[in-house]
């Protein structure tokens, strides 16, 4: 009996990896699963429905064996020490110029390793962030591979295939080599991390200081969801307001419980972005807000020690308006923050990213898809050296458009008492990256003052110390 052999590997079958390779199959690729798990190999083999299309094992022998030369291997397993087990495992059964591609969320750094730990075995490896979630995942995610430009035609095809489409375009790029496509991933998941803190808030606000119920939400969302707010993030909040309670009554926002959970994606970006030296504040207090969010008893202890504010009377239409244009601002400066991180991480670590290709293959398929990722692609294609999104020419009249109205958003909840860090940072960025003069000059006086840090001046060239005092 002829041997079937397959086009395509993937180690891993919880639901992102079955979802993945069911994807390939259904793209004319054939495709051979591997997992210690029977059940999850049992279910993958039924789902698939034809043995030749699809297929799994829990042997690994047999799951190499039967895949076409250089082999393509996918791994969809959880960062950190399971992947270079994994690799491990591996290696005794694979051969030369065999490609390994990383699809989940692992630390750039690791994937730098693990590339040039596999080079000297002439072995390539990839690391391939993969955004999209589930669904994404087997409808078409957005792909986003760094490594061996080379070995990434190997399985550009069945990527390519795979994928989200915008307007038929793959949402699949080559991004760079080394780890250049776990790097993006890890910067798209900080914007995500910012996305969604602020429209959280927005949501805070409409409620407290609107006093919209649910159904009123959901409207306002879908009707955001049609103009410029138009994303996959606005899209699902509208839902989310729409469903109801599977377990009770009334809807299920109002019954989770306000502790939100990470697994270090947005941590890492802003850790990097601090030992870089780029700002992304709207993204470090998205994570910080989430280690606040965990202090469940000891934030309910707090408020019963102050007062709070009431809202003050609003009218509800002007509200609306004001917060869509707020969120709309805030939204712009949480890609410019992220996007800014991106193009230094580049030079830093030569990666050679183009930030035009990047916001390309996010419009669709990723979880940071939006309507306004076209015009962002169109500013960097516009000029390849643009430092920062807020100084495209698109995006200035964008800004100056939206920016009073986030004043007004941010000085009512203020006295409100109702928190918005996430736009307030925003605002902030904004205010002092368009500051010709910031008060830094007396941090620095400051610093030469008690440690002899010295200080340049604005008045001559060179490098300064004062004995200061009588």
């Amino acid at each position: 009996m002829e041997k079937t052999t397959y086009d395509f590997g993937l180690i891993g079958l919880g639901v992102m990896g079955r979802n993945f390779i069911l994807n390939v199959a259904d793209n004319d690729f054939s495709a051979f699963g591997y997992d210690l798990d029977q059940e999850k190999v049992d279910a993958l083999i039924e789902e698939g429905g034809n043995p030749k299309r699809v297929n799994a094992s829990t042997d690994l022998k047999t799951f190499v064996q039967s895949l076409a030369k250089p082999r393509k291997i996918m791994l969809l397993v959880p960062a950190g020490k399971i992947v270079d087990a994994v690799i491990e495992n591996l290696l005794p059964e694979i051969d030369k110029d065999d490609l390994i591609i990383d699809g989940g969320n692992s630390f750039f750094t690791d994937t730098d390793r693990r590339e040039a730990y596999l080079k000297e075995k002439g072995i390539h490896f990839f690391g391939s962030g993969v955004s999209g979630g589930a669904k994404g995942a087997r409808k078409g995610p957005s792909i986003m591979p760094g490594g061996n430009k080379e070995a990434y035609k190997e399985v550009q095809p069945i990527f390519e295939a795979v994928s989200a489409k915008f307007n038929g375009e793959p949402c699949v790029a080559y991004l760079g080599p080394k780890s250049a496509g776990n790097y993006v991933k890890m910067v798209h998941n900080g914007i995500e991390y910012g996305l969604m803190q602020l429209t959280s808030e927005i949501y805070d606000l409409l409620k407290k200081a609107g006093g919209f119920n649910n159904d009123e939400l959901h409207t306002i969302f879908n009707e955001w969801n049609q103009g410029r707010l138009q994303s996959f993030l606005i899209e699902i909040t509208a839902e989310i307001f729409a469903q109801k309670d599977d377990k009770g009554t009334g809807a299920l926002v109002d019954k989770i419980l306000d502790k939100a959970k990470q697994k270090g994606t947005g941590k890492w970006t802003s850790q990097n972005a601090m030992d870089l030296g780029i700002p992304v504040p709207s993204i470090d207090i998205a994570v910080s807000m989430r280690e606040i969010s965990a202090l469940k008893e000891e934030r309910v202890l707090a408020d019963s020690l102050y007062g709070r504010p009431e809202p003050k009377t609003i009218d509800k239409k002007e509200l609306v308006k004001m917060a869509e244009a707020a969120l709309y601002f805030a939204f712009i400066n949480t890609y410019a923050q992220g996007l800014h991180q991106l193009k230094d991480a580049s030079k830093e670590y030569g990666y050679e990213l183009d930030l035009s290709v990047i916001a390309k293959i996010w419009r669709a398929g990723c979880i940071i898809r939006a309507a306004m990722l076209e015009d962002i692609s169109s500013a960097y294609s516009s000029d390849k050296e643009l430092p920062n999104l807020l100084l495209a020419p698109a995006f200035v009249e964008k800004v100056k458009g939206t920016v009073a109205s986030a004043r007004q958003v941010v000085a009512y909840a203020a006295t409100s008492g109702i928190p918005l860090p996430g736009l307030s940072n925003s605002l902030t960025y904004f205010d002092a990256y368009t500051s010709s003069r910031l008060p830094l000059n007396l941090i620095q006086a400051q610093r030469d003052h008690f440690g002899s840090h010295t200080y340049e001046r604005n008045d001559m060239e060179g490098i300064f110390h004062t004995e200061w005092g009588s």
